[in-house]
């Protein structure tokens, strides 16, 4: 099966796929999850709300993200935010966005969809005696939620938030549609110019597997950390 295995071709190109691949899917991955854990945060917020305007917007919004698929999300974001942009700034040609940009702005707002069950879920098992307290000590809504309620469930939470940031790392190979070289866009790229399909495929999979692996292993012992804490 490995006769005509080349490993020449993985070696001359290893430093490359991780400098230049790897590390752009870790830091889209990383902003990612920082802006759509803070969107996730609000919308959660919002869906908790007494306000059953707001929390409408937040449930229609978070439905609609979780029922399309990403790679339609990142279609759509490419081809409407130039023209959105345009719509917004009242001009008369499509505003110059970028493929990169449009990714970024997508996997936030995809991704905050997730993240915002995630922290409802979150905020909902901590005892609503919590919340009783914040309001008897004088503090509002928000100032019970920011310092009373969100601290308590973070903890509980950061298991899950890790695991979802994980499948946002497996995810973010999706850009390569867009002919952005991340890790797997930089792999395909050398697999097309090389003819070396299978070695690069192979590589990448093995490397994505080594890495998610290791991570959910890291994550199942925090979790079991935190259940002690508890």
């Amino acid at each position: 099966m490995f006769a005509n295995f080349d490993f020449d071709v993985i070696q001359r190109t290893w430093y490359y796929l991780f400098t230049v691949g790897l590390a752009f899917t870790v830091k889209l991955t990383l902003i990612s999850m920082a802006g759509g854990i803070v969107l996730g945060t609000l919308l959660a917020m919002m869906r908790l709300s007494s306000n059953k305007y707001i929390s409408f917007i937040a449930t229609a919004y978070v439905n609609l993200m979780r029922s399309v698929p990403l790679l339609l999300v990142i279609f759509w974001f490419y081809f409407l935010v130039p023209y959105i942009g345009a719509w917004v700034i009242g001009a008369n040609e499509p505003i110059q966005v970028g493929a990169l940009f449009s990714c970024l702005i997508t996997f936030v707002m995809f991704e905050a969809a997730y993240y915002c069950e995630i922290m409802r879920s979150g905020i909902q098992s901590i005892p609503r005696g919590q919340v009783s307290a914040g309001y008897a000590l004088g503090m509002n809504y928000w100032q019970t939620m920011g310092n009373v309620v969100l601290p308590q469930a973070f903890r509980n939470m950061i298991p899950v938030l890790l695991t979802q940031t994980i499948v946002l790392f497996q995810d973010v190979s999706l850009v390569s549609v867009l002919s952005i070289t991340d890790f797997f866009g930089a792999a395909v790229k050398i697999a097309q110019r090389d003819n070396r399909l299978v070695e690069m495929y192979l590589f990448v999979a093995v490397v994505y597997f080594i890495l998610c692996f290791s991570l959910s292993s890291l994550v199942k012992k925090l979790q079991q950390k935190v259940a002690i804490i508890r």
